[in-house]
């Protein structure tokens, strides 16, 4: 059993994967997950997405998982006075029929202590967990340094 979920990680770690492309759970939808290539293991990585909630009850993503990271946590970025930080969020609430996007200067999970260099074209897994839907994994793909965005056009994702 083991080797099996080892083998499904490998999988989705090495083989590229549209980041427009939709993981259903329930009434929540995520697309459009993608981080940055990273430079070496020593800074933070990030993960960015989009949650669509088509349900009637709110939820919340309460957290966050990858094996490529020691430390995955979602955080917000904050501007007071001109100044930024990034505080921990202890969730990302997703209300009812609404779209919630984890991005530049906005929510996003912060993976500390890289286990692997993330590298533009591949791709990993992250396991979200919801309040109420609960968990699903999405595969998260890898764009460049400098990415914006995760590369979506309107006739592909």
């Amino acid at each position: 059993m083991n080797r099996l979920l080892a083998a499904t990680l490998l999988s989705l770690v090495s083989s590229p994967v549209l980041a427009c492309d939709a993981v259903q759970l329930g009434t929540i939808e995520v697309e459009q997950a993608w981080s940055r290539a990273s430079i070496g293991t020593s800074r933070p990585g990030v993960v960015y997405l989009t949650i669509r909630n088509a349900g009637t009850e709110d939820d919340a993503l309460v957290s966050i998982d990858t094996p490529i990271s020691g430390m995955p946590m979602l955080h917000e970025t904050v501007v007071t006075d001109g100044i930024a930080s990034m505080p921990h969020a202890m969730e990302v609430p997703v209300p009812a029929d609404a779209t919630v996007a984890l991005e530049p200067g906005g929510y996003h999970g912060m993976l500390m202590d890289l286990t692997q260099v993330l590298k533009e074209g591949e791709s990993f897994p992250v396991t979200l967990t919801f309040r109420n839907a609960g968990e699903v994994t999405v595969p998260v793909s890898v764009q460049g340094v400098g990415a914006t965005d995760a590369g979506c056009s309107e006739n592909n994702g």
